[in-house]
C-alpha cells in the first residue's frame, strides 16, 4: 500500500497558487497531528503484515464515529419500494451500519422520505448517520443560497429530522460564486440544521478555493464523495486524491461495487439486466473486468468469504478512505459488504489487486 504523499510539488503543478499551498502545507502538518488518532481507522505493517479495520471510523475530522460502510439509498423509492427499502434498512441497523448516504434527488426526494419514515418508525435516529446532497433536486438545482436554504428545509422534513449529520453540495454550480454557497452553509450549521460539509464530485481546484475560502472564516469542506472501486481508480487516483490527503478530507466513494459488478454476480452479457444500473455493470465486462473478478475470487476463494467483502476491504485499505458507499436491493446482500470492516488484507493480496485493476 502507497504510503503518505508529499503533496506540496503536485499542489503546484495544478495551478494551486501561493495561497493555496500554504494552505495544503498546514493541512498536511495538521494530518501529522492526527495519525495517532488515525491508527483507529487503519493500521498498517508496511512491510508484510496484516491490515486492520475496526468496526469503527472517525469521518476526519468531523467528529462523527461511525461504522466503515455507508448503505447508499439511492435505490429507495426508484427500483426499491417502501417496503423493500426498509427490509434493508432493518437488516442494516441490524448488522451494526450506522450511515446512510441519500440524495434530495434520489428518486425526486423519495429515498429521504422513506429513510426519514424508517427512522421515525424504529427509533433509530440516534443511531444513525445521517448524509444526504442538495443541488440536483429538479425543483431546487444549482447552488445559490436560496436554494440550499430550501432545499436544506425540505430534505429536514422529509427525513423526519432537525439536523443532517453531514451534507453535501451535489456537485459544482459553475453560475454562483463558491463563496456565497459557502456561506449559506455556514448560516445552517450556525442554525443547528446541518453538522459538516462535504462536497461531491468537486474537482481538485474547486477544493483548493473552498480551502482558501475557509481560511478566510467559511465553512470548511470536511469529506468529499466521489467514483472510487477497483474497477473505477484513475479518475481519484492522482490530483483528486493528493488535495483530499493535503487537506485531510474524509473520502467516501461512491459505486463501492462498481454497480455490482465486483459482487461477482454478473459475468456475461447474457446476465446483464435490461436497465439503468445493468448498462452501467456491462461496461465493465471486459478483458480488464474479468481479470480484476478472477483475482477478487482468488482471495475471496481462500478465505472463504465474498468477493463483494474482497472489493470493500481493499477500499478501506486506501490511505485516504474513511467509509465507502454501496448499494444493495435484498437485506442479505449486507452481511457480505459490513464483513469487509473485520477483514484483514495482507500487502501481498493488496499488491495483488493493484495490479490486476490498473
Amino acid at each position: 500500500m502507497a504510503g503518505r504523499h508529499i503533496v506540496t510539488r503536485d499542489l503546484a503543478a495544478i495551478g494551486a497558487g501561493e495561497p493555496a499551498i500554504d494552505a495544503a502545507r498546514g493541512a498536511e502538518a495538521s494530518a501529522g497531528r492526527r495519525d495517532a488518532e488515525r491508527v483507529r481507522r487503519l493500521e498498517t505493517n508496511v512491510y508484510s503484515g496484516p491490515i486492520t479495520v475496526p468496526r469503527r471510523v472517525l469521518i476526519g475530522d468531523t467528529g462523527i464515529e461511525a461504522h466503515p460502510l455507508a448503505l447508499g439509498g439511492s435505490v429507495f423509492g426508484w427500483t426499491l419500494g417502501a417496503e423493500a427499502s426498509e427490509a434493508v434498512l432493518d437488516r442494516f441497523a441490524a448488522l451494526g451500519g450506522t450511515v446512510l448516504d441519500t440524495a434530495d434527488s434520489y428518486a425526486a426526494g423519495r429515498s429521504e422520505s422513506i429513510i426519514g419514515a424508517w427512522m421515525a418508525s424504529r427509533g433509530t435516529r440516534d443511531r444513525m448517520v445521517v448524509t444526504t446532497k442538495v443541488g440536483r433536486h429538479p425543483d431546487r438545482p444549482g447552488l445559490a443560497p436560496e436554494n440550499l436554504r430550501a432545499a436544506v428545509d425540505e430534505s429536514l422534513a422529509r427525513l423526519r429530522t432537525d439536523s443532517i449529520d453531514l451534507l453535501y453540495l451535489h456537485g459544482e454550480d459553475p453560475g454562483v460564486q463558491l463563496e456565497e454557497s459557502l456561506g449559506a452553509v455556514g448560516a445552517l450549521i450556525d442554525a443547528g440544521k446541518v453538522r459538516a460539509l462535504g462536497a461531491s464530485d468537486f474537482s481538485p481546484e474547486r477544493l483548493i478555493e473552498a480551502r482558501v475560502l475557509a481560511a478566510n472564516g467559511l465553512p470548511r469542506i470536511q469529506a468529499v464523495t466521489t467514483r472510487y472501486n477497483l474497477m473505477d481508480r484513475r479518475p481519484f487516483e492522482g490530483a483528486p486524491e493528493l488535495v483530499a490527503h493535503a487537506q485531510g478530507l474524509a473520502v467516501l466513494p461512491y459505486f463501492a461495487l462498481a454497480n455490482g459488478f465486483l459482487g461477482g454476480q454478473v459475468r456475461r452479457r447474457a446476465e446483464v439486466r435490461h436497465d439503468a444500473r445493468g448498462e452501467r455493470l456491462a461496461r465493465h465486462l471486459g478483458r480488464r473486468g474479468h481479470r480484476v473478478l478472477a483475482t477478487v475470487d482468488e482471495i475471496a476463494f481462500a478465505r472463504g468469504i465474498q468477493p463483494a467483502t474482497v472489493a470493500i476491504a481493499w477500499l478501506l485499505a486506501r490511505p485516504t478512505v474513511a467509509v465507502p458507499v454501496a448499494g444493495v436491493s435484498r437485506p442479505e446482500q449486507l452481511d457480505a459488504l459490513l464483513a469487509a470492516a473485520s477483514i484483514e488484507l495482507h500487502r501481498s493480496e493488496l499488491v495483488e489487486l493493484d495490479r490486476a485493476s490498473s
